[in-house]
């Protein structure tokens, strides 16, 4: 099955996209473009994409702005017709769409899958949203009046999407805009952009209106920056690194305009007297190195009582011991290579910097890399690991794993706690109390016991402190950002 995606590759590589816009695809007005190469055999070209400027920003938003008259007035029902449309065509793609995914980011095939299945699950959850926007009928203090308060849709939303998650993170972005009547203008990753291409085809073929999606391909300073400074921007949805988000926040509360902000990440996995080590350490492995720990979710710290740690080291030994990181298409593979070479440097000088803070390296770390090859890295452990470490502090985003010791609960809570981050974080534990004060105690948006960072696709996604800001995504919580409250008197005649 995964030799297919070699000679798919073959047939379909090598092309030139330009930009969508106003329903056609059109080159950009400067007439240049910028390659994009195979993340496992960087020697190989997947396509030229547009290198657009703000001339080009400006015209998406102005046909996202003029779409929007008529978008916001139609029906709930065409709007989540259409979305339920695309749900369907995600998955009769799976198979291109993985390809597309796996060669243009890395991850194997089977996470490239799952990915695009799990946006086919998220543009349902928000189609059946369209007609869940709720308002109020609220007591009046006059009995001639009556008092309501309804939601309107936000205007034209701007979606800057990161290259750890191409699918699924622009469809998050996008689905729920259309279900509640906004209209966007998405910007991927600038090494990621080819899975946008498809998408935005597959939005098209559902039966989007002209104008409604549009997708703008470019670096951040030449189309990222325009699209959230331009005035007819309303609201702004972006997911990437805390320092990009805290510049876009900055640039977007300069106008007044609407921010919804996924960020960085330094997620902890508690360890608290569980007697399932075995189940837990499944867990973890999961949790911290799919997507070759490239992902705000990934578990990147794991904190222990004194009594579990060497069983705990010992089995999460055992199990990264087993994890084959390899191309996509190799079926013996676990994990692919980190996205380019400039991610392979930076994990790779944190594993320096580990060792050099005194923490030792248990188990992998090893860098696979040879000309005309991806950037593989072996998942590695760090032990004797204290809460001052960088490793423990910074965000690394890639296959670095560190083990801390907590004296008892209290401590386990307060090292969690020790970061700049608050996105989400595991608890294992057999004793509902320790759940209970740890689920309360612990600063992250999103809590799980006695399983990994997975998310649903109908729960709220986001965090707190440097890793959220904003009205979270995914579940009931997207109407906070993509619709405003109005509030009407009415007086019969």
């Amino acid at each position: 099955m995964e030799n297919k995606m070699l000679e798919w590759l073959d047939q379909h590589s090598g092309n030139r996209f330009p930009n969508f816009i106003n329903g056609e695809w059109v080159e950009p007005l400067s007439g240049e473009t910028y390659p994009v190469y195979e993340s496992a055999r960087p020697t190989r070209l997947l396509g030229e994409f547009p290198a657009s400027s703000d001339e080009d920003v400006d015209k998406a938003v102005q046909a996202a702005h003029e779409a929007f008259q008529s978008w916001k007035q139609t029906s709930a029902s065409t709007r989540a017709a259409i979305l339920y449309r695309f749900a369907d065509l995600l998955e009769q793609n799976r198979e291109e769409l993985a390809y597309i995914l796996s060669a243009e980011q890395g991850k194997v095939l089977a996470e490239s899958r799952g990915e695009v299945g799990r946006a086919a699950t998220e543009a349902r959850f928000a189609a059946g949203e369209a007609f869940r926007i709720q308002g109020q009928t609220l007591p009046s203090e006059n009995p001639e009046v009556k008092s309501k308060v309804v939601r309107t849709p936000l205007g034209v939303i701007a979606a800057i999407a990161p290259w750890n998650f191409p699918v699924v993170t622009p469809v998050r972005k996008i689905a729920p805009a259309l279900a509640h009547g906004c209209t966007v203008v998405l910007k991927p990753a600038s090494v990621t952009p080819w899975s946008a291409v498809k998408l935005a085809a597959l939005l098209a073929e559902a039966g989007v209106p002209r104008g409604v999606v549009n997708v703008v391909f470019g670096s951040g300073k030449k189309v990222g920056n325009p699209l959230v400074e331009h005035p007819l921007v309303k609201g702004v949805s972006f997911t990437g690194s805390t320092k990009q988000g805290l510049q876009i926040n900055g640039k977007a509360a300069g106008r007044l305009a609407k921010t919804q902000l996924e960020m960085g990440g330094k997620n902890a996995a508690l360890i608290l007297d569980y007697n399932n080590l075995e189940q837990a350490t499944d867990q973890i492995v999961s949790a911290a190195f799919a997507c070759s720990g490239q992902r705000c979710t990934a578990i990147s710290r794991v904190i222990v009582l004194e009594s579990q740690e060497k069983k705990l080291v010992e089995l999460l030994t055992s199990k990264m011991e087993k994890i084959t990181v390899g191309p996509a298409w190799d079926e013996e593979a676990n994990i692919g290579p980190v996205i380019n070479q400039d991610q392979f440097e930076t994990v790779n000088s944190y594993i320096e910097i580990g060792q050099s803070e005194g923490a030792i390296l248990t188990a992998g770390g090893q860098s696979k890399h040879r000309d005309g090859e991806g950037y593989f890295i072996n998942p590695a452990l760090f032990t004797g690991v204290t809460k001052e470490m960088r490793i423990a502090k910074e965000e690394i985003f890639g296959p670095v794993l560190t083990v801390l010791k907590a004296r008892d609960v209290h401590e386990a809570i307060d090292i969690a706690n020790d970061t700049e981050y608050g996105l989400a974080a595991s608890i294992f534990t057999n004793s509902l109390s320790i759940s209970e004060q740890a689920a309360e105690s612990i600063e992250a948006g999103m809590i799980h016991i006695n399983h990994g960072t997975a998310s649903q696709a109908h729960m709220p996604f986001g965090g707190v402190k440097h890793s959220g800001y904003g009205a979270y995504s995914i579940g009931h919580t997207n109407q906070d950002f993509f619709t405003e409250v109005k509030a009407v008197y009415v007086k019969p005649q």
